[in-house]
């Protein structure tokens, strides 16, 4: 006789009559969505609001509506697109180094070399650092006593120091520097999950048509890899 087959799991029918199979998946994100809607999307919805309302003196009297005029009195204010350079200067700083140089380094540590995966720990780190602590451990070596500032001075470069998050031409750049560190080791493993998603074969091949070097990952991996690009 064939051996029995074990009892499948089924739900049991009242399940379906009072629950859509089809709401079933959104039920698992209820709790996420209801997060969500408590810490984002109810608080965005209020500033949207009150940008056409202004508060007196008194914050518990309920707020006056005025319309368009902060926004009219945002359009002059020097202050604000100020911000917006500064916003954009570090949007153009930082997203394109954020793309391709953590291309560059999940390229260079996926190689089956002895001790690379120290390496790969090592890139990895900044990632598991606190900002907390990444903020104490940069804001000493941007001091005016830090580490940079020995390290110019024992040079012969400068004699004073570079105020690096003094100055109002060098801060926004001095943060760049950090977030930079501070985000790459995360990026690098999106792209090292990918490149060693495609199969060996590929670049076998590859190399057979004459492909070497950097060559031979910059005509595979646009094609292949491109969900990891676009997912972050």
């Amino acid at each position: 006789m064939p051996a029995s087959l074990p009892p499948t799991s089924r739900q049991p029918r009242w399940f379906s009559w009072v629950i859509p199979q089809a709401l079933i998946p959104y039920l698992f994100l209820l709790p996420a969505l209801a997060a969500l809607t408590i810490s984002v999307f109810w608080p965005a919805l209020q500033a949207f609001y009150f940008s056409f309302t202004s508060f007196g003196v008194d914050l518990t009297a309920p707020p006056t509506w005025i319309g368009l005029e902060n926004m009219r009195r945002l359009m002059v204010d020097p202050v604000f697109w100020q911000t917006v350079r500064n916003s954009l200067v570090y949007l153009l700083g930082v997203v394109p180094v954020l793309t391709f140089a953590p291309l560059l380094l999940a390229i260079l540590v996926n190689r089956s070399l002895r001790g690379m995966y120290w390496l790969r720990a090592a890139y990895y780190s900044p990632v598991v650092v606190s900002m907390v602590v990444a903020g104490i451990a940069w804001r000493w070596l941007y001091a005016e006593n830090g580490l940079f500032n020995q390290a110019l001075r024992a040079t012969g470069l400068t004699e004073s120091g570079i105020p690096w998050l003094t100055s109002p031409t060098l801060a926004l750049w001095s943060v760049m520097v950090v977030t930079i560190w501070k985000g790459m080791g995360y990026y690098m493993v999106i792209y090292l999950a990918g490149l060693q998603g495609i199969p060996q074969d590929l670049y076998e091949a590859a190399a057979i048509d004459g492909a070497d070097g950097w060559r031979r990952h910059w005509d595979i991996y646009p094609a292949l890899d491109a969900p990891p690009t676009c997912c972050w």
